[in-house]
């Protein structure tokens, strides 16, 4: 190999919580993936697989609370109760002799919908 100069690369192994450290980087970081390798000297697929990794082992975010807003009208004829209506068009109503427990069951089966 007279005259030949043979340029080896090392492969730096990160350790699991360094590789976290390197994803959420990227995450905040606010620029493409390619400029961020770039500027780290570190393989796209690297990075995709820290990402990926990372994703998939965080725990899901629960749904955020959020506003929504409400109109408060005269009651209807018939007796005292409350309508709701949301905002895809579903209406509930509840008479003055509904049972609080059947609306607490009720709820979370009209939001998985």
């Amino acid at each position: 190999m007279s005259g030949e100069r043979s340029i080896q690369t090392q492969r730096m192994r990160r350790s699991r919580a360094e590789a976290d450290l390197v994803a959420a980087e990227y995450e905040s970081s606010g620029v493409g993936r390619k400029e961020f390798c770039q500027r780290k000297g570190i393989a796209i697929n690297t990075l995709a697989r820290y990402v990926t990794r990372r994703r998939r082992e965080q725990p899901p975010n629960p749904p955020a609370a959020r506003w929504v807003a409400v109109e408060v009208s005269e009651p209807r004829s018939g007796g005292a109760g409350l309508t709701v209506v949301v905002c895809n068009g579903r209406r509930i109503e509840v008479g003055c002799e509904f049972d609080a427990g059947t609306l607490r069951r009720l709820l979370p089966v009209l939001e998985q919908a």
